[in-house]
């Protein structure tokens, strides 16, 4: 889901024109990049993403088709719209062309062929026959066209290594080999099967993640953007370094309903980063607050970028649960933030907005609070136990409701069908992102390449717990670097998560782990597509504003080693009287290593003050009796030294 806000620059004071948002979006998020045509084409494409999304709930409201068919249904859609939307280069995104008409013919026949001869299919029970090879092998090479028109070659060339691996296997080296499979067997296992592209990924995708994204759409359309932003002004404005801290605030209520960390970074960015500029942060500053904070939207609940859904199949638990369990690291992620935010604005003496320039709160509230009852109820028919099926599907229906209770938020007739088409053509990426990531899925259950994986890995390391991990923590950086948030999740989930859980440590602890580092790598230089999209939006310099959100999101750096080492922060066994400490003893912790990479608390630190408090705030993070007491001791000395530092330079300069 996008947003796009008006805003004004420090400099020319011109508003930042939707030409060069869509430009700065086309540039780095592939999804943005499609054809925008009027007429016959227009509306046909129209019709077909209504019809999408109909279907979509129709199937919510009265029940879902078998798991092949529902599956077969909903990538038809995804493939002629893809196909008709997503040029095959940037010289086609003016008009249709044959090719794309015979591609997305090809493919839809693919998926139709599975929808016509399903119970045919069902007891041949695997004899498969030279023509469902062929339409198998038709099916995955239009799957994989998609795969490089809307989420980008990096995933692409990921799936064609595992298709490779699994064809070569014999030849492999040491811990990779195996006996090969025929063309003929990956074929149809990837295809015809519930292991490969029909698999769990595109499952949730056609179910769960569908929904929410056009619940997200809706809820656009009803204005909530504008809620999040003059809320968070509202409560944050006025304080020290206030647009950088509304920026921090904004992200992290879009994180609920967004999936992108460039389309939050663009969306909400176009309009607080022109703000932090004018009150005196720099540009690279300014823009790396917004990608920090927008690339933290991933991992706040209870979406996470739809990457909730897919870990809750994927570890066979409820969804409740694991949105619950990303709380306190996501608050800790955003706290840190916030704290490096404030304590900058300190050092340097950066200063709020004024009163007449921030919209009151009960004013705010009043206009389009009501808003939030959408999202109430979502959060309360899940806490009763519905499916989030049931959940989105009631959230749809309350966002209409709630949309009438004042005008300027109503959802009229246009504005209903324009949430039907948005969140239609929004789920795409997503869906031949899930796609692909059943074809290494496929493979990994194929090959049995996760556990050799995890073998290789723990052999390599010596068995040696943080060394495991260090190198988990660097491979998953890399396998995230470009790709979007739910392909992420299920490509370090699957490659990398078995190494981790091998060491002992619980499997959600393990899946959150490499999930963590990779949403990261959107704002870990060299790729760092959402600090480069922040940049692009600020005027400033990309490698630098990746450093610099780097800095900003250390936390996301920290707190993945301390979950597995202590589960406990992911709320596994854990008591009220624990949670409650952890979250105070962390959120101090927070505060010391922020300082620490400031270089200033009360005042400027210098390095020994630095290296003490940095090593009392990561002993307060991890939970523990005996670390949170060294963390404190440690945490008080530095705070007591630059109490009385600062008085005696007060107490200097009023003598």
């Amino acid at each position: 889901m996008s947003r796009h806000h008006s805003a004004t620059h420090d400099s020319a004071h011109e508003p930042i024109s939707m030409e060069k948002i869509q430009e700065v979006m086309g540039k780095y998020d592939k999804e943005s990049f499609y054809r925008k045509l009027g007429g016959k084409w227009g509306f046909l494409i129209a019709s077909i993403a209504v019809i999408f999304s109909l279907f979509q709930l129709y199937t919510a409201a009265f029940g879902m088709l078998p798991a092949q068919l529902q599956r077969s249904v909903h990538l038809s859609f995804v493939i002629l719209l893809v196909f008709l939307l997503y040029p095959a280069h940037k010289g086609k995104i003016h008009k249709i062309t044959i090719s794309d008409l015979i591609i997305a013919a090809a493919g839809v026949s693919s998926t139709g062929y599975i929808v016509w001869n399903y119970r045919e299919l069902i007891s041949r029970a695997g004899a498969f026959n030279t023509i469902d090879v062929v339409v198998g092998a038709v099916g995955i090479i239009v799957v994989m066209e998609a795969c490089r028109r809307v989420v980008g070659l990096p995933m692409l060339i990921i799936a064609t290594v595992f298709i490779v691996y699994a064809y070569f296997g014999a030849y492999m080296p040491g811990f990779l080999n195996h006996r090969g499979y025929s063309a003929e067997r990956i074929i149809t296992h990837l295809w015809f099967t519930t292991e490969g592209i029909l698999g769990v990924p595109l499952g949730v995708c056609s179910t769960f993640i569908f929904l929410f994204i056009l619940f997200g759409a809706f809820m656009e359309q009803t204005g909530i953007a504008t809620l999040f932003i003059d809320l968070a002004n509202a409560v944050a404005g006025f304080a020290a370094g206030g647009p950088a801290k509304v920026a921090v605030l904004t992200s992290a209520l879009e994180g609920t309903v967004s999936g992108s960390s460039v389309s939050n970074t663009v969306g909400s960015g176009s309009f607080t980063i022109p703000m932090m500029k004018k009150l005196g942060y720099s540009r690279e500053f300014a823009a790396a607050v917004e990608a920090a904070a927008s690339t933290g939207g991933q991992l706040m609940p209870p979406i996470m970028g739809a990457a909730a859904f897919l870990m809750a199949e994927a570890l066979g638990m409820p969804y409740l649960d694991v949105a619950v369990a990303a709380i306190i690291p996501a608050a800790l992620y955003f706290a840190g933030i916030w704290i490096m935010v404030h304590l900058e604005a300190k050092k340097t003496g950066l200063r709020g907005m004024s009163n007449d320039e921030l919209p009151k709160f009960k004013d705010v509230m009043a206009e389009r609070g009501h808003l939030f009852v959408p999202l109430i109820a979502i959060i309360y028919f899940l806490v009763e136990g519905s499916t989030p099926v049931k959940a989105a599907f009631y959230g749809i229906i309350f966002s209409i409701i709630a949309s009438f209770i004042r005008k300027n938020t109503r959802l009229t007739f246009p504005k209903f069908i324009e949430a039907l088409q948005s969140g239609a053509k929004s789920v795409l990426g997503v869906a031949v992102a899930c796609g692909i990531a059943g074809i290494i899925v496929g493979v990994v259950t194929l090959t049995g390449l996760g556990l050799k994986m995890a073998s290789g890995l723990l052999l390599f390391s010596g068995g040696v717990k943080y060394l495991t991990l260090f190198f988990a923590m660097l491979a998953s950086l890399i396998l995230g670097m470009g790709v979007p948030t739910t392909a992420n999740y299920l490509i370090t989930s699957t490659i990398m998560a078995p190494a981790v859980i091998q060491l002992g440590i619980p499997a959600l602890a393990a899946h959150m782990f490499v999930f963590y580092f990779g949403i990261v790598a959107d704002i870990t230089p060299p790729v760092a597509l959402a600090a480069y999209a922040g940049s692009a939006i600020a005027g400033g310099n990309p490698l630098r504003t990746g450093i610099t959100a780097v800095k900003l999101a250390i936390a996301a750096f920290i707190i993945p080693y301390i979950f597995v080492n202590s589960p406990v922060l992911l709320l596994i066994d854990a008591s009220i009287v624990q949670i409650v400490a952890i979250t105070i003893t962390s959120l101090i912790g927070m505060v010391g290593v922020g300082a620490a990479l400031e270089g200033f608390y009360f005042l400027i630190m210098n390095p020994v003050e630095r290296i003490i408090i940095l090593t009392g705030g990561i002993m307060l993070i991890d939970p523990g009796l005996y670390t949170d007491i060294t963390g404190i001791s440690l945490f008080s000395a530095v705070t007591l030294y630059q109490v009385i530092k600062k008085r005696k330079v007060q107490n200097h300069l009023n003598a």
